[in-house]
């Protein structure tokens, strides 16, 4: 028998009435609430080729965008510095990047996909494929198409508001180290 409305979710995580306190911004708890979901299937896909997530974003950003100076990954990433730092000493520990002294500018270090990355690239894509297909099962094309227009209007909305440009964005990184 289904529950009704009013009755007490059987999972608290994956559903619920909405919280009094979240009453004035219905569609904002429900993309924390996703997007917290998205994040822990993430992680457990991502496990599998041996990353955490968040470095998957960074990993991307070298990928496409080759050597950039750390400091200018940082901005980016749109995280704390020691974030990415921890990061990046985590993902060099293990062989996916390295890091050395710029040349133009020996107080910089930059920051590079190591050559052996290209086993980890393809896992990344696997799971960010495989994370899509997870997510949004029973959506048709166009549903998914409308889906990711929508999302795309939200993220500039919150990328003008918080005065960033959109994040994991390497241009402006690699701009910044004159390429």
């Amino acid at each position: 028998m289904p529950e009704s409305p009013s009755a007490p979710p059987s999972d608290p995580v994956c559903s619920g009435p909405l919280p009094t306190a979240a009453q004035g911004g219905p569609v904002s708890h429900a993309l924390a609430r996703v997007a917290r979901l998205h994040r822990i299937a993430a992680g457990r896909l991502l496990k599998e080729v041996g990353l955490f997530p968040g470095q998957e974003f960074l990993m991307m950003c070298l990928w496409d965008c080759g050597p950039v100076r750390q400091s200018e990954l940082i901005k980016a990433m749109g995280l704390d510095a020691s974030t990415v730092t921890k990061m990046l000493q985590r993902l060099e520990q293990s062989g996916h990047v390295r890091r050395s002294p710029d040349p133009t500018d020996r107080r910089a270090v930059l920051v590079a996909a190591a050559d052996e990355g290209g086993a980890l690239r393809s896992g990344v894509a696997d799971v960010w494929t495989g994370l899509e297909e997870y997510a949004l099962a029973g959506l048709t094309p166009a549903e998914r198409a409308d889906l990711a227009r929508l999302l795309s209007k939200v993220e500039g909305n919150l990328c003008a508001e918080a005065g960033v440009a959109e994040l994991g964005d390497c241009s402006e990184a690699k701009a910044g180290r004159g390429a």
